[in-house]
């Protein structure tokens, strides 16, 4: 089979936001506990926190971290959290049925995002509180000394603000499994309320205000008009979720699910735009896709702790999906996705980072390993920051039940001026056959040529990497490729992840 690219310099999408590569850390099973923090642990320092996982977190370069939630966060006292740890009182959170010992909170959360080279986004709970503790929290974490907040934070061993800029408006408050659901005027009316409180503030705080906790909601896309008519004039951002699953075990309707994400995208930008054209608004509000990744491998595993059989456990195995490689195809259309949406995603995070649905896994005291999902997010990362690229393509397709008519090619192109040189990222959907690849550069002048291949492909769809095979599914090095008058060539493989770079 054979599909054609063309693109060209001055065709362009939009500049990328660098936090499109940002990460998720809940309360949630072994995120935390065992996950970034296990005191006693042979890498922990001196307060706990894993050293190896530290370091395969540092390499993704992830912009900003959400935390602490997540539906555990419409529970969550962040008082609790704060203080001498001896003090602190273990809580039962409704959200995962399981106990929470508070040992890391707020303080213990900053410092490992200084670890590992990342800043916060932190989550406000508007399920089971309100406006005087949202604030509150926000002038704990950024207030001056010489007022309460900030005085007590100085008490607690920090006397400088840490300047969090970007706050999200609770958490999936249109889901009936949240604590403290609410129906779209509820909600519009709170949040719109806490984020005048906070504009009043600084004035130049980033606000996430709660859209459709998924596509499949009855509510949506009204939720989302009804919330932004109270929220327009005072958030910057939409959050939008959604996770992949292969319950069916169809990999073709699987590989399909990038074009409703596509469509969930197109479908709230145009929300936005009626919103804003309603309120003859001159503010911009971006899509703020917090929630994203691969879910569903663990969810029998799960079902005796979250329906309470296993009393309150803490920091139990919960979410614990172990990826394969088809799942590395799935996170790549995803992300490819994101780069080609570029002009209204300008935040998402993979949710999660460690143990719970997530790129990285640990066991308590041995040793952390990368999932299988891990190298298409490191590589996108590295090297999928720049513009993005209007690309036109030209592919052979198949029909799927859920989105009609995809392509067996899935691509997307990114332009590092500073660098000079041009990324492709591309899957291959097709379970047989190899797809050779036209890709035409025009505008680029004569020179081009190839400067990094990398490949990800494997026979078994449904292989793993695990503590006694790490290595199974990683990136390696692509042959074949070449620039000829102005046209790069490659093969992809039978379903295959690839990364092509090209100097310009």
């Amino acid at each position: 089979m054979t599909a054609r690219v063309t693109v060209h310099r001055d065709y362009t999408i939009s500049r990328i936001d660098d936090r499109i590569y940002s990460g998720f850390l809940e309360h949630l099973g072994r995120a935390i506990y065992s996950g970034i923090y296990e005191p006693g642990h042979p890498t922990a320092d001196a307060q706990g926190f894993r050293g190896d996982v530290a370091e395969l977190v540092r390499a993704l370069q992830m912009p900003f971290i959400r935390y602490p939630g997540g539906n555990f966060v419409s529970s969550y006292n962040w008082e609790d959290g704060i203080g001498p740890r001896e003090s602190r009182p273990t809580r039962l959170d409704l959200a995962w049925h399981t106990s929470e010992s508070n040992a890391v909170g707020i303080h213990e959360f900053m410092d490992w995002c200084e670890l590992v080279g990342t800043k916060p986004m932190l989550a406000l709970n508007l399920g089971s509180r309100g406006l005087d503790e949202a604030r509150n929290f926000v002038e704990y974490v950024n207030g001056p000394t010489g007022a309460y907040w900030g005085d007590l934070r100085k008490k607690n061993g920090r006397a400088e603000p840490w300047n969090c800029q970007l706050w999200c408006l609770g958490n999936e408050m249109d889901g009936p499994w949240q604590i403290g659901q609410k129906t779209a005027v509820e909600y519009g009316r709170v949040a719109g309320e806490v984020a005048k409180a906070l504009r009043a503030f600084d004035k130049k705080l980033e606000l996430v205000v709660c859209g459709s906790s998924k596509p499949d909601m009855p509510t949506y896309p009204e939720w989302e008009r009804i919330t932004l008519e109270h929220t327009y004039d005072t958030v910057d951002y939409l959050s939008l979720h959604m996770y992949s699953q292969n319950k069916a075990k169809n990999t073709a309707e699987y590989l399909a699910l990038s074009s409703k994400l596509d469509t969930y995208i197109a479908t709230i930008q145009s929300v936005i735009n009626v919103v804003k054209a309603n309120k003859r608004s001159k503010r911009e509000v971006a899509i703020c896709f917090d929630e994203w990744n691969v879910w569903y491998h663990s969810h029998e595993q799960d079902r005796s702790i979250l329906e309470g059989m296993q009393g309150w456990p803490h920091a139990p195995r919960l979410l614990e999906d172990i990826y394969n490689f088809e799942d590395v195809l799935q996170v790549g259309l995803t992300l490819n996705t994101f780069i080609r949406r570029a002009d209204v995603v300008k935040i998402a995070c993979i949710a999660q980072i460690v143990n719970v649905i997530a790129p990285i896994m640990t066991e308590p005291g041995g040793p952390a390993w990368r999932q299988t999902t891990y190298w298409p997010f490191l590589l996108t990362s590295l090297y999928g920051r720049g513009t993005a690229l209007q690309l036109a393509v030209d592919s052979p397709s198949y029909e799927t039940e859920m989105a009609g008519e995809v392509p067996y090619l899935d691509v997307a192109g990114v332009l590092d001026q500073g660098e000079k040189v041009v990324t492709f990222f591309a899957v291959n959907r097709h379970p047989s056959k190899t797809l050779s690849v036209d890709l035409s550069l025009q505008g680029f002048g004569t020179t081009a040529r190839v400067i990094d291949h990398q490949v990800i492909a494997h026979p078994d769809l449904h292989v793993v990497n695990s503590v006694e095979r790490p290595n199974e599914v990683v990136p390696r090095p692509g042959q074949g490729a070449v620039v000829e008058d102005g046209i790069a060539r490659v093969d992809l493989p039978p379903h295959s992840w690839q990364m092509l770079r090209v100097s310009v």
